[in-house]
Parts: structure tokens; C-alpha cells; sequence
């Protein structure tokens, strides 16, 4: 398979993932009612941060695929990537904050055991995660925060 196709394969099956799990989890009315922390963003604000996101994930992992299918980096981005499509449907499907923080907590511990595992290996697919790192960081920070609050 050549390169081109596997980061088109990779970023598809990021990009429809997190589209189909969005899709299937909006946050509706129950979301709207819970009492949110003054730094919330607006709504529109993650379809977009996530789209872009979903890319650098699916190029990481497509970086990741090419240097070794069943290398622990590849594992450590499954990983990531199942919890990652767990989070919504436990926090707005379920409306189970307190689980989706544990979701999350743990997908911020692998996003940075990838970060770390690919930084002498492939230094652009661990950086191209450094900003999955923070937003999923903020988005810990936030889900605490409604946990807390409600």
C-alpha cells in the first residue's frame, strides 16, 4: 500500500469515527441543563477543534502504521483511539460524567505514554499529539469541573 493511501486511510477512519460518535452523542437538552464552569467554550467550538485534531491523530497514526504495525506505539494509538471514541457516549449517551472522567483521565495518560513512546522513534508523530495533549488536558479539566459542579 503506498503512503499516500495509508494517511488517507488513517485520517478517514479517524475523521469518520469521530463523526459517527458525534453524530450518535449530541449534547442535547440534558447538557444544556447541567451547570458549566465560566471557561466553557461555546458549543460550535469543538466540531471544529476536533475535526482538526481527528487529522493530526490519523497522520500520527498513519506515521506510527508504516514504521510498525504491532509495535507498542501502534498499540498505545489503538488504545488511545477506543477511548477516545468511548468518551461521548459515556458523558452525553449515558449521561455518566463521573465515568466519562475516568474515560478521559485515562486517555490523557495514554496520550502522553505515545507522546513519549514515539519522541526518539518518530519526533513529528509525537509532536503532531502535543496538541491533542492540551485540549484533551482542557477538556479533563472541564468534565471535573461539571462533575463538580452537578
Amino acid at each position: 500500500m503506498s503512503k499516500a493511501l495509508t494517511y488517507i486511510i488513517f485520517v478517514a477512519i479517524v475523521l469518520g469515527g469521530g463523526l459517527v460518535v458525534g453524530i450518535n452523542n449530541l449534547p442535547g437538552e440534558w447538557y444544556q441543563s447541567l451547570a458549566k464552569p465560566p471557561f466553557n467554550p461555546p458549543n460550535w467550538v469543538f466540531g471544529p477543534a476536533w475535526s482538526i485534531l481527528y487529522v493530526l491523530i490519523g497522520i500520527a497514526g498513519a506515521r506510527t502504521w508504516m514504521r510498525g504495525h504491532l509495535s507498542v506505539g501502534m498499540l498505545i494509538w489503538a488504545g488511545q483511539m477506543v477511548l477516545n471514541f468511548l468518551w461521548s457516549p459515556f458523558f452525553f449517551g449515558l449521561q455518566m460524567p463521573p465515568v466519562a472522567m475516568t474515560i478521559i483521565a485515562l486517555l490523557f495518560v495514554l496520550i502522553l505514554a505515545f507522546i513519549r513512546n514515539r519522541w526518539n522513534a518518530d519526533r513529528i508523530a509525537a509532536l503532531l499529539f502535543v496538541p491533542y495533549a492540551c485540549w484533551v488536558a482542557f477538556a479533563t479539566i472541564l468534565n471535573a469541573s461539571i462533575v463538580y459542579l452537578n
